[in-house]
């Protein structure tokens, strides 16, 4: 694929763009922050960092009040540090993001609301929302800035210079777990050892990899126009990606299957049944799409991937709940 990474860069987005920010920043401009904050990450941030506090609530006593009140500091932290670090990855790469089809929409390359609105709105989210999780304890605050941190000062900047990075953004994508597990069980350092939450740690470190490559393989074109040294762009024949894949996506059964483990008085054999046979549909996608490498498959495979970790963390949590009660 080298000739797709020496492909003609879009020009920029046009001068005249922060005159029209500031022209509409008023009447759009929390739209705009709203959707710089990438509400579908946030969201998908926010509910595994949930999963990890539920799943630890359920190996101690509660009281209600004290389930609602610390499940809600830790929920509305993690909200709001994800969000900001979202905002800030979006000013970080908005002159890329503004030669790339699928993100020239974008707050900042599209021209509705002025960079630095979005700077700071990043470092002021991201800052009340580690502040709120020290509420549940050190131990997840100190997570969710390693999330922050890693996220906008390592993964981004590495995204331009090695095919790494995706491995490196794995990281802060994967440590929400955590977040919720040690603040459930009391937000001490020492709860980070706890294997509720490392499960859940090693779940979306691998579950990601698989579903980004499938991203970057539709979208590889745009990919090298902005820059990014992802692994399709540099891949030209798909193998090494498409070899990886399959590699991570086999190996997501056996990390799929460790909370069952870890919390045998909690999930039973539904989990397990869930995991296996979604895992397996997963890592037979990725196969196939190994042996066409088609754009269609690789469609497949991430539909597949958005498909599989929600039913696994809802059977997770369902099964876990309804055992707890009986």
């Amino acid at each position: 694929m080298s000739n797709i990474a020496t492909a003609e860069i879009p020009a920029l987005a046009k001068p005249e763009a922060p005159a029209r920010a500031r022209r509409v920043s008023d009447r759009r401009g929390v739209g705009a922050v709203i959707e710089a904050c990438k509400p579908g990450i946030t969201r998908l941030v926010t509910v595994t960092s949930a999963v990890g506090f539920v799943m630890a609530a359920l190996t101690r006593p509660w009281s209600i009040w004290e389930f609602a009140w610390l499940g809600a500091v830790t929920l509305v932290g993690t909200a709001l540090s994800a969000a900001g670090a979202n905002a800030i990855n979006q000013w970080m790469e908005r002159e890329r993001d503004a030669r790339m089809e699928r993100t020239r929409g974008r707050p900042i390359p599209s021209g509705r609301i002025r960079p630095g609105t979005i700077l700071w709105s990043g470092v002021g989210l991201s800052s009340v929302g580690v502040g709120l999780l020290f509420l549940a304890g050190p131990a997840p605050a100190v997570i969710s800035l390693a999330c922050v941190l890693s996220y906008v000062l390592w993964y981004t900047p590495l995204k331009t210079r090695t095919t790494l990075a995706t491995f490196v953004g794995a990281i802060p994508g994967g440590l929400p777990p955590l977040i919720g597990s040690t603040a459930a069980l009391g937000g001490g350092f020492g709860a980070v050892t706890a294997p509720v939450g490392l499960s859940l740690l090693a779940v979306m470190l691998i579950w990601q990899l698989p579903h980004f490559l499938a991203i970057a393989w539709m979208y590889r074109e745009d990919y090298a126009r902005g820059g990014y040294r992802v692994l399709p762009v540099i891949d030209s024949d798909g193998r090494w990606t498409s070899a990886t894949m399959v590699l991570w996506a086999w190996a997501l059964l056996p990390a799929s299957l460790l909370p069952a483990v870890f919390l045998p008085d909690r999930l039973g054999i539904v989990y397990p049944l869930v995991a296996v046979g979604t895992g397996v549909v997963y890592a037979v996608l990725c196969a196939r799409l190994a042996a066409t490498r088609e754009r269609a498959h690789a469609k497949q495979v991430f539909f597949a991937s958005i498909a599989h970790l929600p039913i696994l963390l809802t059977v997770m949590v369902g099964e876990g709940v309804v055992r707890s009660l009986v």
